[in-house]
């Protein structure tokens, strides 16, 4: 009956009619409605109520990025112990449901160009076994709203997730993404040796950007032709990107910048991530951090 007298209870607070009447008419005695709603909430149900409201508050903190397995994990965090399961049911009783990011579509990337290619590194390598081993890059598109795009570049290290370099621009040249190769470096400062895996496509192969690659003693790699899925880490990473920003269409390059910025942020260091243990990037970097020696 908690069900029924709630519902008295919710039709009384959006409507103008008296309790008698709803109770009337939904067939509830009145005296029975009017015992539940004076009474005190058990210790159970107490605690049950403040559960269910920090789930909700989670998970429109996230934006409804977050679906029970996460909000689950983060719950932990907070040294609350709640099942998947039951975080579940309480989103389904709330009618909240999660975005859901779009199913991978293998998209092939224009590479008739005439600076030559470098050979795949990373196809039958081994998983990197930490940060600044190897660094995937790749560009999507963003639609702004008068028409037209603007273009984000970005590199993410294989091992953390974590994007360690981005920029958008209004054009596809070498610039866009040398400026976040440089970015990447600056930040991360990498011993040479680490794998720079992207596509085959032209911005990577200019003289610049193989000249930064040199310098910092990075080892270029380069996706099969026509095989995207060589470089599907940074696919679905294109995904995500999308799904967890609204597929949204943007005023300006200025906004969109200010978008992804705010994203790579909560992406870095809010979010967690299925693919290492539900930690998010800048958490599981310091927790696979070698031991340094006293």
């Amino acid at each position: 009956m908690t069900a029924v007298y709630a519902a008295v209870e919710a039709v009384v607070a959006a409507t103008a009619c008296a309790t008698a009447t709803v109770c009337d008419v939904l067939g509830v005695c009145r005296s029975a409605y009017y015992a539940w709603r004076e009474r005190t909430p058990t210790t159970r149900e107490g605690e049950a109520e403040e559960l269910r409201l920090t789930i909700v508050a989670i998970f429109w903190q996230h934006r409804r990025r977050y679906g029970a397995r996460r909000i689950a994990e983060e719950l932990s965090d907070r040294g609350i112990v709640c099942s998947p399961r039951r975080v579940g049911k309480v989103l389904q009783k709330q009618g909240l449901r999660a975005i859901q990011p779009r199913s991978f579509v293998p998209r092939t990337t224009e590479s008739r160009h005439l600076l030559g290619y470098s050979p795949n590194l990373i196809l039958d390598a081994p998983d990197p076994t930490g940060v600044n081993q190897v660094w995937v890059g790749d560009i999507t598109y963003l639609p702004i709203r008068r028409g037209g795009f603007v273009y984000l570049a970005a590199l993410m290290d294989r091992f953390s997730r974590d994007i360690v370099g981005w920029d958008v621009a209004s054009h596809l040249k070498e610039p866009l993404v040398l400026a976040a190769l440089r970015q990447a470096i600056r930040t991360r400062q990498p011993r040479p040796g680490l794998v720079h895996h992207t596509d085959r496509g032209g911005q990577y192969a200019g003289r610049a950007y193989r000249a930064t690659l040199h310098r910092a003693g990075m080892r270029q790699s380069m996706s099969r032709a026509r095989d995207c899925y060589d470089n599907a880490f940074m696919e679905s990473c294109w995904g995500t990107f999308k799904t967890e920003m609204g597929n949204a269409e943007y005023d300006s390059e200025a906004a969109a910048h200010e978008e992804v910025s705010r994203y790579v942020n909560y992406y870095r260091f809010e979010r967690k991530h299925s693919s290492i243990g539900y930690l998010t990037p800048a958490q599981f970097a310091r927790l696979t951090a070698p031991k340094t020696e006293c």
